[in-house]
This record gives C-alpha cells, structure tokens and sequence, in this order.
C-alpha cells in the first residue's frame, strides 16, 4: 500500500509539473447533485488523485480487519509448529544421547504438538523406547510404521535390529529380505544379506546379491567390483581344495576373474598366479603380478613372482625382480624389492647403496630384517647384530604377516574370508587376520650366523672392515651356501626353502 501511494504522489507531482510548464493552469468544473465546483486543472488532478489514495488506504484497512481471524490462526499454526520441531530435536538428541525418559516425555509432548509430522513422531516414540529400555514398545513402534508404505523400510530396520539383539537371527534375516524386496530400497538390507550369505559360506549367492544390487543402483559400481573380485578369491580358494579337474578349473577361472577387477586385491591376484603356474602358464602368471604390481605393490606379490620360475640363475632373477620393481619404481615395496634383487645376486655393496633409500622408513621388524641381510652381505656382521637386536623388539608390518611360514599365501579360514569381503566391500581394506589374532607368520627376520665366534670378529680399533662373509643363497631357496672361512657353518632350518607356487597344503 506504500508503494502505490508513492507512486500516485509521483504521478500528481509530473501532472502539476506539465501544467506549471505549459503555463496554462487550465479550468475543470465538477457538478454533482445540484453542487457545482470549478478550480484549475493542476487541483482537479491533485484531488482525484489524493481521493484514490485515501480509498485505497480505507479499503486495505478493512481488509486487514477483516482478515484479523484468520492471521491469528497463523500466527497460532506458526507458533506450534515451531514447538513441535523444538520438541522433535530435543526428543531425538535425548535418544541418541541415551536418555530414555526425557526421550519419552518429549515424544509424548511431541504427539500433541507435530500433526503435520507423524512420522517423525513415531520414530522418535519407537527410539525412545528403545533408549529407555522398553522393548516391547519399540517393537510395537516399529511394527506400526510398517502399515505406513513411506515408513516400511524405517520398520523393517528398527524391528531387525530387535531381533539381532535379542539373538533371533531368522526373524532379523526375514526383516532384511522383506526390506530388500521393496521397490525403494536401502543398502542396509543388502549389506544384512550379504553378511549372513558370507557366514554362511555361500559365495555363490553372494555374488548374486552383488549382482541384484547393482543391477537396482544399491550399491556404485566400485563397490560392486570390490565385492566381486573377494568373493571370486574367496569361492576360489574353497574350490583350490578340490580334487576334482572341473573344481580346480573353476577355481583358476574365478580367481583369474577376481585379479582382472582388482589388481590391489593382493588374495586373489596370488591365487590367480599360482593356480596359472600350477597349469603352466608362467608367462600370464607373471604378467597378472606386473599388473597388480603396478596398482598396488604387496609383499606377497614380491614372493610369488620370486618363486614362479626355478630353473635360473641368481642372476637373472635378479633381473626379473627389477622389472617388477619398475612397474611402480617409486613405492616403497619397489625400493625393498631393488635391495632384494642386489641380495639374490649376492652384490653387498649394490644392495647397501640400494638400502639407502629405504633410510627415511620406520623401523619395522621386516625392515630390520632386511637391514641384517643387507649387513652381512656387505662383510658388517656387528652392524648386522644391531640390525638383529633393533628387529627383535621393533613392530610387524601387517601385510607381512599373513603369509603362511609353512604353507600358502592368506591360507585362510571361511570366516577369515567372510570379514575380509565384508571389510574390502566397504573400505577397500585388506584385513589381516593372522596379525590380529596374533598367530605366527612368516619370519621377519632372517637365520643369519651373527652370533660372537671367531669367525666372525668385531671391527678392528681402527676402524678396518671385518673379513666378509657369505650370503645365505638358502634364504631364496636358490643355491648351496658357501663354506665360512672357518668356524661354524650357518645354522638354517629344514623348511628355510619357500615357495608360494608349491603346491597346496592345509590352511593352519
């Protein structure tokens, strides 16, 4: 109403102007019921103009009385509606914080006061309740939702969480599969699915809910392909034991297929190589740990391709494991992998230069270990000792960890698996499962003879380098050590031969 009185003073004002410019004021008469009124022409638009304004002003007044009602029913909407999501926030931060009976008394409130959200006012009821304890109203809570179609998933969820807490697996499981078989969704059904197809041991089946579940855009694609490539590693290691052609047949296959859609998917891609070695494909064998190499260098990976061929020289496995090294050259297992090459050879100094690279790393168990070997090689059997007794107490790497001593590579159990799909689904973790229930693993420190002996003497006072000794070729399985010069010869165990392309043998 400002606006158009503004804009009738603005209008009166241009009118008065023209006149007082044209210098003619002009005459206007008004004659109405026996009255006649005469004045200028710039007074007759003055008036009619302020009478416009002043009906104006009087009819939005009465419109404004008019409408007094109704603008106080608003202003009264308006009112509750802000205390009934006050009451809801409060309501739901009481339940998340544990506060059962404030939770219950603000959902009660909340009842009265959110007509427009029942909804929310029945998960707030059923959360409070179970907060506060009460299960039995919890459970009727949520069972209420389910008679509401945009409230069925928040049912199903709430009722099989009930029934997982109280240890009802079939009736938490039936929930899920109700919950998963509606139009829209939710990816805590399948992730419930998945789960009890993974306890279970049911691969297959499992692969079909990964399938179903990007098929209807549950899960992205990534996810999808995560999920796949354990489970395929996974039905394929159950396969591997096997006696069966047609069983080891689908094994190679499902493990090949799990390397090609994650080659960091360490498992599977060592699977993958040592069922191809086992089938004489030693080239593609190879040519599926470059590839996971590049992607993401592991230390089993290192061991496998090590031990794929056993029929060349120190040399030229050397050599081999410098390609490997060159598919990702500035990672950190490329660098270990460059000192490894130089010990196969037996070339201390070659493996000194290539360990400084390695100085800026932590001190792990496996570096010193490495470190040790490194020492001995070069003719330093005390800065070997060192290298020994900072290993004995420094921390295991995890990813060494899980490598069988006497057997294959993640020899794992089916709940070992059913955690690691379930983990590298969702993270794309690689758990560890011998480091976590801290089983034995593979040795991070090798059997070197670094004890005090004469035949291995201290520096001189003068600083001169003690008399070399031999590198321990047993450690690669490769070739006979060399004689010491004197003293004992050095200690190794029986088994100290390892290859990850041997064949199977039970899961410790």
């Amino acid at each position: 109403m400002i606006r158009a009185g503004l804009v009738l003073v603005l209008v009166a004002a241009v009118a008065v102007s023209i006149l007082a410019l044209t210098g003619d004021p002009g005459r206007a008469s008004v004659v109405w019921l026996g009255w006649r009124a005469d004045m200028t022409a710039a007074a007759a638009v003055l008036i009619t103009l302020f009478a416009s304004l002043l009906a104006t002003v009087l009819w939005r007044t009465l419109l404004w009385v008019l409408d007094a009602p109704r603008r106080t029913e608003r202003a009264r909407a308006e009112s509750r509606r802000r205390q009934a999501n006050e009451t809801l926030t409060r309501g739901f931060l009481a339940a998340a914080a544990g506060d059962g009976a404030e939770a219950r008394r603000l959902a009660l409130k909340a009842a009265d006061l959110a007509d427009e959200a029942p909804g929310l006012v029945r998960v707030l009821a059923a959360q409070a309740a179970e907060a506060a304890g009460d299960t039995a109203a919890a459970q009727a809570a949520y069972t209420a939702m389910l008679s509401f179609p945009d409230m069925r998933l928040a049912g199903h969820k709430g009722l099989m969480q009930l029934a997982a807490q109280r240890g009802d697996r079939a009736t938490a499981l039936r929930h899920a599969q109700e919950a998963y078989g509606q139009t829209r969704t939710a990816r805590w059904a399948w992730r419930a699915l998945l789960e009890n197809t993974l306890e279970v041991g049911d691969w297959t089946a499992g692969l079909e809910l990964v399938k179903g579940a990007l098929d209807r855009k549950i899960v992205p694609p990534v996810v999808a392909d995560r999920t796949r490539a354990a489970l395929l590693a996974a039905s394929a290691a159950q396969l591997e034991n096997f006696p069966e052609p047609k069983a080891r047949a689908q094994a190679l296959d499902q493990a090949v297929e799990a390397a090609k859609l994650q080659p960091g998917f360490a498992p599977g891609v060592v699977m993958a190589a040592r069922l191809l070695a086992q089938d004489g494909k030693l080239a593609r064998a190879g040519s599926t740990i470059e590839a996971a190499w590049k992607a993401a260098p592991h230390p089993a990976l290192f061991l496998a391709y090590r031990d794929l061929r056993t029929s060349e020289t120190p040399r030229e496995r050397a050599q081999r494991l410098l390609e490997l090294a060159g598919q990702k050259p500035t990672h950190r297992e490329s660098r270990i992998l460059h000192v490894e090459s130089a010990l196969v050879t037996g070339d201390g100094p070659a493996a000194r230069q290539a360990a400084l690279a390695l100085e800026a790393e932590p001190v792990t168990a496996r570096i010193a270990g490495l470190m040790a070997r490194v020492a001995y090689a070069s003719g330093a059997p005390d800065e070997a000792r060192v290298w020994m007794a900072k290993g004995m107490s420094a921390p295991h790497e995890p990813d060494w960890s899980d490598l069988d001593p006497e057997g294959r590579a993640f020899a794992y159990h089916a709940s070992d698996w059913a955690r690691l799909v379930a983990t590298f689904a969702e993270t794309g973790e690689l758990i560890h499962p011998r480091h976590e229930r801290r089983e034995r693993g593979m040795s991070e420190l090798p059997e070197l003879p670094i004890s005090y002996a004469d035949s291995a003497p201290f520096l001189t006072a003068d600083g001169a380098d003690a008399a070399p000794f031999p590198v321990d070729e047993g450690h690669y399985g490769e070739e006979e050590p060399q004689a010491a010069p004197s003293g004992p010869a050095p200690r190794r165990r029986a088994n100290a031969r390892r290859r990850l392309a041997s064949g199977p043998r039970a899961a410790k």
